[in-house]
């Protein structure tokens, strides 16, 4: 059976136009004899906050690399607008606050957000990338002198000073404590409501239900599901070519997974909440026994 992953469309999703922003088909890297990731396909539209979840090592980074040009693609196809991710025209409309974020410790808020915003053409002024970011204030302050959470904010004022249409979030809110989290939770919020489009790796369900508009699970480089948390989760979970759905909408979750896998044969529905599908999608079959009703495939 053909790695797929379902794709549906939320309530949320209804609402924008739905224009493909970037998109990996079938994406495949390897660092040595090691598949970080394998034969991945998924897609952002525009105006939506994509959610990835998955363990450590399922490739979420790597896949947020390959869109953003960083390293290219083993096989399969990798489209950012429409186009190559490490063309200027398309790098100047994305921004990226990765998981490795190392900017020198000696230099000023204003210093890092002056030299990023030179790279765009149309910035942000300083003062609202500060807004932005929650960084009033720290302007003047050297970036060691800063708390760790107020690190992680200068991180993401750089990912978003120059202004940019498509924005690459990789797991930003690791090391926060719950105040700061739900602070970034709202800056990226008001993002969204100015027409942004984001992506987003987290290892939180929580921050994955509440600000996703769909969500992707990914397990050991093998998409096993797209999910949609509004208005609830579906679920599609892969084991040695054995699949088990559970939807709310069969009819269009069974047509889109036979246009993605001709060789799927069968389908019935039950409901399941994100956590419950989360745990069953990223456990390891030989240590847990998940408890999963459903159809197999």
């Amino acid at each position: 059976m053909a790695s797929a992953a379902a794709q549906v469309t939320s309530s949320v999703a209804v609402r924008r136009n739905g224009r493909v922003v970037a998109r990996l088909s079938r994406a495949s890297k390897k660092f040595g004899e090691v598949y970080a990731l394998r034969q991945l396909s998924l897609e952002v539209r525009a105006g939506e906050l994509l959610a990835v979840l998955g363990p450590n090592g399922a490739g979420k980074t790597t896949a947020i690399k390959l869109l953003l040009g960083l390293a290219p693609a083993d096989t399969g196809h990798v489209a950012v607008f429409g186009g190559d991710p490490r063309k200027p025209e398309n790098r100047m409309r994305t921004g990226a606050m990765l998981q490795v974020g190392r900017i020198p410790e000696k230099l000023r808020v204003r210093e890092h957000i002056d030299l990023f915003s030179s790279y765009y053409p149309s910035p942000l002024p300083l003062a609202e990338s500060l807004r932005v970011a929650g960084l009033e204030g720290t302007e003047n302050r050297m970036f060691g002198e800063l708390s760790g959470g107020q690190k992680q904010r200068v991180l993401f004022a750089l990912a978003v000073c120059g202004d940019p249409d498509l924005l690459f979030l990789d797991e930003p809110t690791v090391g926060l404590d719950v105040e700061a989290r739900r602070l970034l939770w709202s800056q990226i919020r008001q993002l969204l409501a100015r027409g942004k489009t984001v992506l987003l790796t987290t290892h939180y369900l929580e921050e994955a239900d509440a600000l996703a508009d769909r969500i992707v699970v990914i397990q050991t480089s093998l998409p096993v599901a797209s999910l949609c948390s509004i208005p609830g989760v579906r679920e599609v979970h892969s084991d040695r070519g054995v699949m088990l759905i559970r939807t709310t909408a069969a009819e269009r979750v069974t047509r889109e997974l036979l246009r993605l896998d001709p060789d799927l044969q069968d389908l019935e529905v039950t409901r399941a909440g994100l956590e419950d599908a989360f745990l069953a999608l990223t456990c390891d079959p030989e240590t847990e026994n998940p408890q999963m009703s459903g159809a197999r495939l």
